[in-house]
């Protein structure tokens, strides 16, 4: 099977800082890939890197994205491939609305849909994530709660309709309701096409949701992997036998 997403040997820094210290992650079509280790471990820094954030300088390796390079593209061409980073810690936007913001998202990807059309799939997409109709008229994320903020992840997410979804914490910060309601939106665009990493600290988000692989990050590299058991296990003794072990 061709991987979708297929990132080899990489080690990325912020300033002179390295975070990642030899990164290997492949994720195929279909699949969901939970990613989960102690703060500082590098699960952002992993996110942000395959987005091509500029605040990120990847040193060495390769990002192969539906078997082509990508590691020079900038993430405005990675995000026309169908690329989609749903913030740990949204922006404020303040002059351009919900709607505008992601109606002008699908016309920079070149996909032209009247706007009667595009307003219905808009309700429909809020409707399910328990938005009132008034917040497609404000400004983005401006005077927005920490859950509305997250919310209008998935809307964006639900929208624009990406071939891999990378969540970055998407759950922190939220109450029970508001996690159910994200992970509802999650499972609505996990339709067996489309893939997903989901960066979190727990399994919350993943009641509605069976990862297929669940990997464990410290000190820059993949440490462990399997399956729900991880989870089982990061939720009853934390990640200090991770340390443990790879010490050891």
């Amino acid at each position: 099977m061709n991987a979708l997403l297929k990132v080899e040997g990489v080690r990325a820094s912020v300033g002179e800082k390295e975070i990642l210290k030899g990164m290997n992650l492949e994720v195929n079509k279909g699949e969901v890939h939970v990613i989960m280790g102690p703060n500082g471990s590098g699960k952002s820094t992993l996110a942000n890197v395959i987005m091509a954030n500029p605040a990120y300088t990847m040193t060495e390796g390769k990002i192969y994205f539906e078997g082509e390079d990508v590691s020079a593209e900038s993430t405005d061409k990675r995000a026309r491939r169908g690329l989609y980073l749903s913030f740990q810690t949204p922006y404020e936007i303040p002059g351009i609305s919900v709607e505008n913001f992601i109606r002008q998202a699908l016309l920079a990807r070149g996909e032209k849909t009247s706007i009667v059309k595009f307003k219905k799939a808009l309700e429909k997409k809020m409707e399910l994530l328990d938005m009132k109709p008034e917040y497609a008229s404000r400004y983005l994320n401006v005077g927005f709660s920490g859950g509305e903020r997250k919310k209008t992840e998935i809307l964006q997410l639900l929208m624009l309709d990406p071939k891999l979804a990378i969540l970055d914490e998407t759950d922190s910060g939220l109450d029970v309701d508001a996690v159910a309601t994200v992970s509802r939106g999650l499972k609505e665009y996990l339709d067996g096409e489309k893939s997903a990493i989901i960066i979190t600290h727990h399994r919350e988000i993943l009641k509605e949701i069976h990862p297929d692989f669940v990997h464990v990050i410290n000190n820059g590299r993949i440490v462990t992997e399997g399956g729900d058991e991880i989870i089982d296990r990061i939720e009853e003794e934390g990640f200090g036998w991770i340390k443990d072990e790879q010490h050891a």
